[in-house]
C-alpha cells in the first residue's frame, strides 16, 4: 500500500485554550506518520495546515505539544486569519484546499479533527471529527459566534464528509439525533490517555506555587465554561468544609473558556475563602503532578465528548467520581463513582463518603489503572487509519 498523504487541519493547537480537540490533533499529528506496521504499508504522510500564523507562533504553539523537530509536521499556513477563513468556509463554501498550496492539492485525503471543516479537492474525501452534539444540545452554554461556527460546522460536515468520527457511543448516538449526519457515515474511534510519570519533587514544588502547603485536595481539571458545571461542584464542596474532619481543599486546574467569568464562582464559593484554588492552566508536567497527589477527582460535568480528564486521573491511580451521564459512565466504566448530574448536594454526600473511605478510594485507584490501560493514542491512530482506508476505498 502506498503511503497517504493526509491534510491535517492543526488550527486547534493555535488556540487558545486549546482543550481536549488540541491534544486530539496533537497526538494524530505526532503518531500518523510513525503508526505504518503491516508488510507493504508505507504508512501516512501529514501535511497540517493552519490559518494566518507567523512561523514562531506555529513552532511554539507545537512545542506545547511535544512536536518539535522531526514530529513537528510540515505545516500550509493559509494567508487569511482565522475568523475571516472559517467565515469564507462556512458560508461560501471556498476557498478550496487544492486552490492555496500545491502540497495541499497534493492529498489524498483530508481531515477535519473539529467542525472547522475546509473546501476540500474533489478527488480527496474528507474524514470530520464530530466530538458531540453539545452546542445543539445546550446552546446557551456558547456565545453566539460559537453557536454560529457550531451550526455551519455540522452542516457542512453533513453535506461533505465521507465519513465522521465520534469518540465514543453515547457521542455518536447525539449526533445521530441532533445533526443531519447520517449513521452510516459513523464510525467510533476512542481516545487515548498519556501515562506519564511524575517528576520527581514537581507536587512539592506546584503544592507550593498554589499555596496548598500538606493539604490534602480534591481536584478538578478542564477549561472553565458553562457545560463543566463549576458552580455545582463549588457549592457541593460546602458538605466537605461542613464535615469537620476534612480538612481538604478544591483545587480547579485549567484555562478560561468561553462565558467563563469569576463572578460565576463567586456566590457557590461564598464561605469557602482560602478553601478553594483557582490554578489556571498549568503544563502537561504539572498536571500529572496534581493527579498523583489528589486524593480524588471530580468531573461534574453536564456535557463532554469523551471526559479525557477522567483517564487522565485514572492513570496516577486517583479515584475519580463524575457526572451520571452516558459518555462518562462509557468512558469511567465500573472504575469511577458517580453522582447525579447538576445535583449539588448529592454530588457532595458522594465526595464527603469517598473521602471518608480510604479503602473505596484505593479500589477506584487500582481499578481505574486498568481501565485506562484500554485507551491508547497508538489505538486511537491505528482505527484512524482504518477510517482513512475505508474513505479511500481501500
Amino acid at each position: 500500500m502506498k503511503k497517504i498523504r493526509v491534510g491535517l487541519n492543526l488550527e486547534q493547537l493555535l488556540l487558545r485554550p486549546s482543550g481536549g480537540i488540541g491534544r486530539y490533533s496533537a497526538e494524530l499529528a505526532r503518531l500518523l506518520p510513525v503508526s505504518g506496521s503491516a508488510a507493504g504499508d508505507d504508512g501516512v504522510e501529514v501535511v497540517g495546515f493552519v490559518s494566518r500564523h507567523s512561523a514562531a507562533s506555529v513552532v511554539k504553539s507545537y512545542a506545547a505539544f511535544g512536536l518539535v523537530g522531526d514530529s513537528a509536521p510540515e505545516t500550509v499556513r493559509i494567508s487569511l486569519p482565522r475568523p475571516v477563513l472559517f467565515d469564507c468556509w462556512g458560508v461560501l463554501g471556498r476557498p478550496k484546499l487544492s486552490s492555496l498550496s500545491r502540497r495541499l492539492a497534493a492529498v489524498d485525503i483530508v481531515h477535519a479533527p473539529s467542525l472547522a471543516v475546509p473546501p476540500h479537492p474533489k478527488s480527496a474525501p474528507l474524514v470530520v471529527t464530530v466530538h458531540d452534539a453539545a452546542p445543539l444540545i445546550h446552546p446557551d452554554t456558547y456565545p453566539r459566534r460559537g453557536r454560529w461556527f457550531h451550526e455551519r460546522g455540522f452542516a457542512a460536515t453533513a453535506r461533505r464528509a465521507d465519513l465522521v468520527i465520534a469518540p465514543t457511543q453515547a457521542a455518536a448516538e447525539e449526533i445521530m439525533e441532533f445533526t443531519d449526519i447520517s449513521t452510516d457515515r459513523i464510525r467510533i474511534v476512542p481516545h487515548g490517555v498519556t501515562d506519564r510519570p511524575v517528576v520527581p519533587g514537581l507536587l512539592k514544588q506546584v503544592r507550593t506555587d498554589l499555596e496548598l502547603g500538606e493539604e490534602p485536595f480534591v481536584l478538578w481539571v478542564g477549561t472553565l465554561e458553562p457545560r463543566k458545571n463549576l458552580p455545582v461542584l463549588v457549592e457541593a464542596f460546602h458538605s466537605v468544609l461542613a464535615a469537620r474532619d476534612l480538612p481538604h481543599r478544591l483545587v480547579l486546574a485549567g484555562p478560561k473558556g468561553w462565558l467563563s467569568t469569576a463572578s460565576s464562582l463567586e456566590h457557590p464559593a461564598a464561605g469557602l475563602e482560602g478553601r478553594v484554588c483557582v490554578a489556571g492552566e498549568l503544563t502537561d508536567e504539572q498536571l500529572v503532578a496534581l493527579y498523583s497527589g489528589a486524593d480524588l477527582m471530580v468531573l461534574p460535568s453536564r456535557h463532554e465528548g469523551f471526559g479525557l480528564p477522567v483517564l487522565e486521573a485514572m492513570t496516577q491511580g486517583t479515584a475519580v467520581l463524575c457526572s451520571d451521564i452516558p459518555v462518562l459512565r462509557e468512558v469511567g466504566g465500573e472504575a469511577a463513582a458517580y453522582a447525579p448530574v447538576d445535583d449539588a448536594a448529592s454530588l457532595g454526600e458522594a465526595m464527603v463518603e469517598l473521602l471518608r473511605d480510604d479503602f473505596e478510594r484505593e479500589r477506584l485507584g487500582e481499578a481505574g489503572k486498568k481501565r485506562a490501560e484500554k485507551f491508547s493514542w497508538r489505538q486511537c491512530v491505528s482505527l484512524t487509519r482504518a477510517v482513512y482506508r475505508e474513505a479511500l476505498g481501500g
